[in-house]
């Protein structure tokens, strides 16, 4: 028997794969299967054998996997950043289909009635959690409808846990708006969204935009028809 084989052999019954083999013995793993592939291993030595490999097969999984959420995470970034450079400065008619697009969205749009009857006096408002969006559309109101700033109010719903100077001083660094305009703070949030979502989602409350301007409303309601 060539003394290789029976190194290969030797160190085959003692519990060491293919690969370890053909790396002190520099043998093909071709070579080696046909050499041993039909040596019969004890028991022990054969379960030591299965359990190394399967621990490495699961340590290239989970490395494999790694890389993927990376190059993913890589990749992403990559479609968000090139995204981002195709929005060039908002022009005014930009600025207009935008806002009108979130008070769609978002904005208190239904009509008032009393006893079956429309009422005449309806504001705008509109309620969100996020500074951007708020900012967005604030930007609308104030650059495009030319609302002067001590008409436009705020109010924020916050819950127990938070902190009411805290999140008013941020609500008034965001939005710009007078520091007289906040109305009262409330606290909990909505029917509508109890038991829907965690509070700890809404990191800074909710904010509520308000103009007491019929004409406004019924102007921002046309722009949406313009759109229809």
């Amino acid at each position: 028997m060539r003394k290789d084989r029976e190194i290969a052999l030797k160190m085959r019954l003692s519990g060491k794969s293919y690969g370890e083999i053909h790396k002190v013995l520099k043998v093909p793993k071709s070579t080696l299967s046909a050499w041993l592939s039909k040596v019969e291993l004890p028991h022990d030595v054969r379960e030591e054998i299965n359990k190394r490999a399967n621990k490495k097969s699961l340590e290239a999984l989970i490395e494999r996997n790694k890389k993927q959420t990376f190059l993913a995470i890589k990749r992403v970034g990559e479609i968000r950043k090139t995204a981002s450079k195709e929005v060039t400065e908002l022009k005014d008619q930009d600025l207009l289909m935008l806002g009108v697009a979130l008070y769609w969205a978002e904005g208190y749009k239904r009509v008032k009635r009393v006893r079956g009857r429309e009422v005449t006096s309806h504001p705008v408002s509109i309620t969100n959690s996020d500074p951007f969006l708020i900012k967005c559309f604030l930007r609308f109101i104030r650059e495009i409808c030319r609302v002067p700033e001590k008409r436009i109010k705020a109010s924020i719903r916050i819950f127990e846990h938070q902190s009411e100077k805290h999140l008013l001083d941020f609500w008034r660094n965001e939005t710009s708006i007078l520091k007289e305009n906040f109305k009262k703070t409330y606290y909990g949030i909505s029917k509508s969204s109890e038991g829907k979502r965690p509070f700890n989602r809404l990191e800074y409350g909710v904010i509520q935009i308000s103009i007491s301007d019929t004409n406004l409303f019924y102007k921002i309601m046309g722009y949406i028809e313009g759109i229809k």
